[in-house]
């Protein structure tokens, strides 16, 4: 309902008529006394719609603490049009390199070792941009070297040309090349 409904008990008319013939107002403690009613079960069922979607949000939560010298991934917050850490394209990774934790700033953030290819990336990251890394003797992580400019993106540069295609479009041709970038996989080839 309306909160003019909930608080006086009627729908609201339009301005240019208020009152109905014969209609009396009521004034005094007993109007006090519903007001107060009404206002508690409002609150009481906004209280209730609080608790309720809480406890959705809770389902997705849950509290991540990490100990010093532990190693976690750290995420990648992508932009449109900007790559940040090496990594581009709503296709990219979403998490780079193991990283190990130096020390832990208030409860919410943590200091970690980067190597010095990110001297311009701040080593202090929240705890939300953080996943714990489980370690196992059959990975072997490679850490690619690249250079950052001032605004942390970097130059994409074209290392080979993988294949050559004619593409027909109604009564067009048009040639399209695959072309393999510095610091990706052939996977990660574009056309």
């Amino acid at each position: 309902m309306a909160p003019y409904e909930a608080l006086y008990g009627k729908k609201c008319r339009s301005p240019l008529n208020w009152d109905e013939v014969g209609e009396r107002k009521m004034l005094g403690p007993k109007l006090v006394q519903q007001t107060a009613d009404v206002i508690n079960l409002i609150q009481d069922r906004m209280k209730t719609a609080q608790i309720r979607q809480k406890s959705y949000a809770d389902n997705r939560r849950r509290p991540l603490e990490f100990e010093v010298g532990n190693h976690v991934f750290v995420k990648i917050a992508p932009l449109k049009g900007i790559m940040r850490f090496v990594r581009k394209g709503k296709a990219s990774l979403r998490f780079i390199s193991t990283f190990r934790i130096l020390d832990r700033i208030g409860e919410r953030a943590y200091r970690l070792a980067l190597p010095p290819d990110f001297d311009r990336v701040h080593n202090v990251f929240h705890v939300s941009m953080l996943r714990k890394y489980i370690s196992n003797s059959s990975h072997v992580l490679r850490h690619e070297a690249f250079d950052l400019m001032p605004n942390l993106t970097y130059q994409e540069v074209p290392i080979q040309i993988l294949d050559r295609k004619v593409k027909v479009i109604r009564n067009k041709e048009i040639g399209i090349i695959k072309i393999l970038w510095r610091n990706q996989l052939v996977e990660e080839a574009t056309w």
